[in-house]
């Protein structure tokens, strides 16, 4: 049994932000419903695929899920997901505001449904803000955030990180804000809005570390943390292959030069102290560059791990399910998808002593489970069959 067994989501979002955070709170235990319009989420499509609708991306995402189509501009789609609602815990959309208030979906309506439900909107921008309606993905939400930019200080121009980084954090901020609302909902049994702004989640995300001297006003140095945006800041080059060496405390810089045989290192002013270090990073980074390239990768590793100095060798990720880490934790399993043969299950990062996360279903096709879950609301066969034939409901 999860953490969240017996907990109720509806699933009202595409792409990746929202089911992301959706498949997490599934893994943790609870009964999430995914509807879908008609055509489906976009997701869906992803290549590659063995069969159409159900791409790569949707097998993990949506897995354990049900999955409902509704035709939410249809009269009668609105009243199915109304009472599907009135049943629900949580909400979680990435629908813009205006969309969400011209369906009648927004929290003001749905809460006169049911007033102890969790509503959660994601979207690019706050909705009190003149650019609420402002179509936002990933990369817009790279860009307004300053995520670029930060690639623009550490590498010249500013390009968009390799990883959809906007939505999922976006998606892991829905999953613990939801998980708050859930503790005072259990405390007092109030439901409320919880809103999620995209570029809100990744300036603050970003500034963590980045404000640095503009943390003081007036500012005490430059913004930016120097380390990061450092030239030099990148795994180096070993005799067969890349890795990571980081000495990072001070003995780790004296074991490191002393292994390396270059002593002189141990007094140079520029790596005295943490603020002399701060200021001639890319000048330490270029001498761990230049000894690194003097042993193998399998003996950096050993020479850093008598030393306790941090090591990693850089993951091929065409390697991943190879890789003898991966292997070990069982973070890559097979599975058989009833209709899409073996596939890759992405195992839960987290480990939990009495309530651990589980796959308990495989994602569902498109409407797959629309007798289901109507049925549990009340709905008759007969009323099931004259709705899909009237194209209210959908199934492929």
């Amino acid at each position: 049994m999860g953490a969240l067994d017996g907990i109720r989501v509806i699933d009202l979002a595409t792409v990746v932000m929202g089911p992301y955070a959706t498949q997490i709170l599934g893994d943790l235990g609870a009964d999430v419903i995914k509807v879908e319009p008609p055509a489906g989420d976009m997701s869906r499509l992803a290549a590659p695929y063995r069969n159409e609708g159900m791409g790569s991306l949707a097998l993990n995402v949506n897995r354990n899920k049900r999955a409902v189509s509704i035709d939410l501009k249809n009269p009668r789609g609105k009243d199915l997901f109304l009472d599907l609602v009135k049943t629900a815990d949580v909400l979680v959309t990435n629908m813009r505001p205006g969309a969400l208030h011209r369906l009648g979906l927004d929290y003001e309506q749905l809460a006169e449904v049911n007033p102890g439900l969790i509503y959660c909107n994601a979207q690019g921008f706050r909705s009190d803000s003149s650019l609420a309606d402002r179509a936002a993905y990933d990369e817009i939400v790279q860009a307004a955030s300053g995520t670029a930019d930060l690639m623009r200080r550490a590498t010249g121009t500013p390009t968009y990180m390799p990883t959809i980084l906007g939505d999922k954090v976006s998606g892991l901020t829905i999953v613990y804000a939801v998980l708050a609302a859930l503790v005072h909902k259990q405390r007092t049994g109030e439901g409320q809005r919880v809103e999620v702004p995209m570029t809100d989640t990744m300036l603050a995300f970003n500034l963590v570390e980045h404000l640095a001297g503009r943390t003081f006003e007036p500012a005490a140095g430059l913004l930016g943390f120097s380390r990061s945006l450092s030239p030099g800041h990148r795994a180096v080059r070993t005799k067969d292959g890349w890795a990571c060496i980081l000495p990072y405390s001070r003995r780790n810089i004296d074991d490191f030069f002393t292994e390396v045989g270059h002593t002189e290192a141990l007094h140079d002013p520029r790596f005295a102290d943490s603020a002399s270090l701060a200021a001639n990073f890319e000048a330490f980074y270029d001498l761990i560059e230049k000894f690194a390239a003097q042993r193998t990768t399998d003996e950096w590793a050993a020479a850093c791990a008598r030393l306790s100095i941090p090591f990693a060798p850089v993951l091929d990720l065409d390697d991943v399910t190879e890789d003898p880490y991966v292997t070990e934790v069982g973070l890559l399993e097979c599975a058989e998808h009833p209709t899409e043969g073996t596939y890759r299950v992405i195992g839960s990062p987290v480990q939990f002593s009495a309530t651990p996360a589980s796959v308990r279903r495989h994602a569902p096709r498109l409407g797959q489970d629309n007798d289901e879950v109507l049925g549990e609301l009340g709905y008759s066969a007969d009323e099931l069959r004259e709705l899909a034939d009237a194209g209210v409901t959908v199934r492929r």
